[in-house]
């Protein structure tokens, strides 16, 4: 079976690739920017009627944190929204049996009620440091069941929570808050810092999913699941960004101070996915937070440029 990972290259594209590896049985497809731009409609077109995959796993985005995300709203709107639309027509035109679309647990209300539910989608204001990526990610999820209520096709949305691991982006300016707080106790710990200053009050919640284990996730999604809702995929606890700073510094090997500057915004106040939907169908995280920034740290130091210092 021939499957096209998009976005391979990709911190959840890369952990996909390896579970499908690990799996066997698929010859997988991948092409990176230079070979393939996603959103150029023509392109996207003329690959897909050559190589006619049976399957799509779509991870291709432009993602970031929320400074990355205020600074640039046009360019994560426009980007999101070409790529999946791209993707999702040239696959069904061209004879694709399964789509997986992957959005963000960002989709959702900033106030919704906790832990979120799948059902949440679209009952309230969304978060403003991240409008415009959310916006991309609903627009996509709405695009695969109208693909599937029109035309019968068999697309699936996956709702992941906050993702960390190998492969993710560690640079401070752009990053998600923990990949972002491996690079500041690394570096403060190379120059004999002693304190190290983070962004916001660290009071709000968060749950963080080791990427292997959405990769295994979404295995399973790709195999047993084919209904026109979304579904959460997350730990189902979370912490305060507070305790998960102690959890990066303690990882990192810093032992100076943290510095809590409560100028800079917090974000949403709390994230927690509902996870029972996929808890259901037999699926559950292995890697626990600890062992998962031990992991991710030491994939920093051998491979991130961040790492230098």
């Amino acid at each position: 079976m021939k499957i096209f990972v998009a976005g391979h290259r990709g911190m959840v594209g890369s952990a996909v690739v390896r579970a499908l590896e690990k799996k066997g049985g698929y010859q997988i497809l991948t092409r990176t920017r230079a070979e393939l731009d996603l959103t150029d409609p023509k392109a996207v077109s003329n690959w897909f009627e050559k190589e006619k995959p049976d399957q799509v796993i779509d991870a291709a985005a432009r993602v970031g944190g929320i400074l990355e995300n205020s600074r640039r709203p046009v360019e994560f709107l426009l980007e999101n929204l070409r790529m999946q639309n791209n993707l999702m027509e040239s696959a069904f035109g061209n004879g694709c049996r399964k789509f997986l679309f992957l959005g963000s647990s960002c989709i959702y209300p900033r106030h919704a009620e906790q832990p979120i539910r799948e059902e949440s989608l679209l009952s309230g204001p969304l978060e403003p440091t991240n409008d415009a990526y959310a916006l991309a990610k609903i627009t996509g999820v709405r695009l695969a069941q109208a693909y599937r209520d029109e035309y019968g096709k068999s697309a699936i949305s996956a709702m992941p929570t906050n993702l960390y691991g190998p492969g993710d982006n560690f640079d401070p300016e752009s990053s998600h808050a923990l990949p972002g707080m491996i690079t500041k106790f690394h570096r403060a710990k190379l120059r004999g810092e002693k304190e190290v200053v983070l962004w916001g009050t660290g009071s709000p919640r968060r749950e963080w999913l080791y990427v292997e284990d959405l990769a295994d996730g979404l295995m399973m999604l790709l195999e047993k699941y084919d209904g026109r809702e979304i579904v959460n995929v997350g730990v189902g606890e979370d912490s305060t960004i507070r305790e998960l700073a102690e959890k990066v510094r303690k990882g990192v090997g810093f032992d100076g101070k943290i510095r809590w500057d409560d100028s800079k915004p917090d974000g949403t106040p709390r994230k927690l996915l509902d996870v029972t939907k996929i808890r259901g169908m037999g699926w559950k995280p292995k890697v626990t937070i600890e062992d998962g920034i031990t992991a991710t740290y030491d994939w920093f130091l051998k491979n991130a440029p961040e790492a230098k210092g």
